[in-house]
C-alpha cells in the first residue's frame, strides 16, 4: 500500500469530500496560496477556487460565527484555526451556539461544522502556540472531539467528521504532519466513538491519544526486551468514547496507564482514569490506576525544557515499570 503523511491524509479527506458534495468548503487564515502556517492545504485553492477555499481575516471570533452561521443554514464548512489555541477567541460561537443549536431547536437544526486545530508541542512555537487543551471542549455537551494519531485514522476520520451533522473538533497533532503511513487511496471512513487497539498485550493496558499514541508504541516495544507485554488503545475520538473496548482490555491485562500530552491535572486523561474506576473492570485491577500528563507549567521555548514539560518515551517506561512492581 502506498504511504502519505498525515498531512496529505487530510488534505485528501477534505479535497475527495468537497469533490462529493459541492455543500462542504474550507476557510481559514492564509489557506489559499500560502497553503496554511502548516502547508496543509496546498494546491487545494488552484482546485476549488477562492469561493470554496475562502481565505478569511485573522478574526477567530468573526470566521468561527461565520462557520458555525454556514453550518446552520445548511452548508457543510471546515474551519481552519491556524493553531488550536486560538480557539480561545472563538469559544463563544462554539460553546454557545455550536454545540447548543441542535439542542434547542428539538433537533430540528443542524450544525455540521468541522473545526481543524493544530495543537501540541516540539516544535519550538512555545507557551502561546504549543498548548493542549482539547478536554476544554470534551466538558461541553454537544460537541465531538477526535485526535488521530496516524496518516491513516486521520484520513478517516477526517471524512467521517465531515459527513457529521454535529460541530466536530479535529485536534491534529503538529509534529505528526510530516509523518507517514499506509493510507489508501480509495475513499473509507472511520466512525466516530469506535476505539483501535494499535498492539495487543496480556500485562499492561496504555491507553494513550494522539502523539502519545506513538510513544506508548515505542515504549512498548522496549519494555518487550524486559518481558513486559504491553497493550495499546487508541481513543480515536474522545467524545464519544468506546468505553467498551478500554474496559475490557483493563479487564484482560489487570492494569493501566493512561498518557497524554496536556497538562496531567484536570486533563481528559483523568475522564478515562474514573471512567474505568467506576466501572466493574475496576474489580479486575492489580494496581491503582496511574496518569501520565504534562507537567502544569507553560510549554517552554527551550527544546530540552519542552521535552521536559511533555511526557516522552522513556516517561512512559518508568511508569509502565512502576506498575508491575505493585
Amino acid at each position: 500500500m502506498r504511504e502519505i503523511t498525515y498531512s496529505e491524509a487530510i488534505r485528501e479527506a477534505m479535497s475527495q469530500e468537497m469533490r462529493n458534495n459541492q455543500d462542504v468548503f474550507i476557510m481559514g487564515e492564509d489557506i489559499g496560496v500560502y497553503g496554511g502556517a502548516f502547508g496543509l492545504t496546498n494546491g487545494m485553492i488552484e482546485e476549488f477556487g477562492p469561493e470554496r477555499v475562502r481565505i478569511t481575516p485573522i478574526s477567530e471570533a468573526a470566521i468561527s460565527g461565520c462557520a458555525v452561521g454556514a453550518a446552520m443554514t445548511g452548508m457543510r464548512p471546515i474551519l481552519e484555526i491556524q493553531f488550536s489555541d486560538f480557539i480561545m477567541i472563538a469559544m463563544d460561537n462554539i460553546v454557545n451556539q455550536a454545540a447548543k443549536n441542535r439542542y434547542m431547536f428539538g433537533g430540528k437544526a443542524k450544525v455540521p461544522v468541522v473545526v481543524r486545530l493544530p495543537g501540541g508541542s516540539g516544535a519550538g512555537f512555545a507557551a502561546q502556540h504549543s498548548q493542549s487543551l482539547e478536554a476544554w471542549m470534551t466538558h461541553v455537551p454537544g460537541l465531538k472531539v477526535v485526535q488521530p494519531s496516524n496518516a491513516y485514522d486521520a484520513k478517516g476520520l477526517m471524512k467521517a467528521a465531515i459527513k457529521d451533522d454535529n460541530p466536530v473538533l479535529f485536534y491534529e497533532h503538529k509534529m505528526l504532519y510530516p509523518v507517514k503511513g499506509e493510507v489508501p487511496e480509495e475513499e473509507y471512513e472511520i466512525p466516530l466513538g469506535k476505539a483501535d487497539i494499535k498492539k495487543s498485550g496480556t500485562d499492561i493496558s496504555i491507553v494513550a491519544t494522539g502523539i502519545m499514541v506513538n510513544r506508548a508504541m515505542e515504549a512498548a516495544a522496549e519494555l518487550e526486551n524486559e518481558g513486559i507485554n504491553v497493550e495499546v488503545i487508541d481513543p480515536r475520538t474522545l467524545v464519544p468514547l468506546d468505553t467498551e473496548t478500554i474496559l475490557e482490555s483493563v479487564k484482560k491485562t489487570s492494569r493501566v496507564l493512561v498518557v497524554y500530552e496536556a497538562v496531567k491535572r484536570g486533563g481528559y486523561g483523568a475522564e478515562i482514569a474514573s471512567m474505568i474506576a467506576e466501572s466493574d473492570a475496576f474489580d479486575y485491577l492489580d494496581a491503582p490506576i496511574r496518569r501520565l500528563g504534562g507537567v502544569a507549567a507553560p510549554i517552554p521555548y527551550n527544546p530540552e525544557l519542552e521535552k521536559a514539560a511533555v511526557p516522552q518515551v522513556n516517561d512512559i517506561i518508568k511508569e509502565c515499570r512502576k506498575l508491575m512492581n505493585k
